[in-house]
């Protein structure tokens, strides 16, 4: 299956980019504290949400998670809103396994995961902020998937783009996706041709001032 046109052009960005451009137009979508938890490739595509919380008297009727993977498409990433908890798990390797059977391009999770080396052989990318070995059996819950939630401090929305790469894990917004892939490219452009300078003999002084760097962020109207 294909992926959609506006996917592959993210791809060929990173996150520092995205976020620069994303910072030009006063829109809100870099997050931080997520991190790969293997050396997980570049990832892009659509977000299926997720929503964890405790568990008290209700008790779960199917394994968190499940039914997130089975409404994704391939290309998806699962993205879990577990409010930063690092104490325990809510992501493991029977998840990433059916996710990778599914085609999905990866999860991002604000909390932990574990099972990391079993992600790593199925060379499924896992970003989260740490690895735990406890289970989110009695622990948590799935309370909603496919809803709006918060990820590190970002809104995240169904059908919104992802980027995850070594630097973090960016939230792009559906209805602005066009004019913020268009700033970010022009913001990889330009440090693309900075470099060039560089590797070319200029200093990165003369590079830095000649292309203006520091105006790059300006917010544009």
């Amino acid at each position: 299956m294909a992926r959609e046109a506006i996917i592959e052009r993210l791809l060929k960005l990173d996150t520092c980019s995205v976020s620069d451009g994303m910072d030009s137009l006063g829109v809100k979508g870099a997050t931080w504290g997520v991190r790969p938890q293997w050396q997980c490739p570049r990832i892009a595509g659509r977000a299926v949400t997720m929503k964890i919380k405790p568990q008290g008297l209700q008790q779960p009727t199917q394994h968190l998670g499940t039914t997130a993977i089975e409404v994704a498409s391939p290309g998806d990433i699962i993205v879990i809103d577990n409010g930063g908890q690092p104490q325990f798990s809510c992501w493991g390797g029977l998840l990433s396994l059916s996710a990778k059977l599914k085609g999905v391009s990866g999860v991002v999770i604000d909390g932990a995961c574990r099972d990391i080396d079993e992600a790593r052989d199925l060379a499924f990318p896992v970003y989260a902020r740490g690895v735990v070995p406890m289970t989110a059996r009695g622990r948590v819950m799935q309370e909603s998937f496919n809803q709006e939630i918060e990820f590190a401090g970002v809104q995240c929305h169904p059908g919104d783009l992802v980027l995850a790469d070594g630097s973090g894990i960016i939230i792009i917004p559906r209805e602005k996706e066009n004019e913020i892939l268009v700033a970010a490219e022009a913001v990889f452009a330009k440090e693309q041709e900075m470099a060039a300078g560089i590797r070319k003999g200029y200093s990165g002084l003369e590079m830095l001032e000649k292309l203006g760097y520091e105006q790059m962020l300006n917010k544009k109207s």
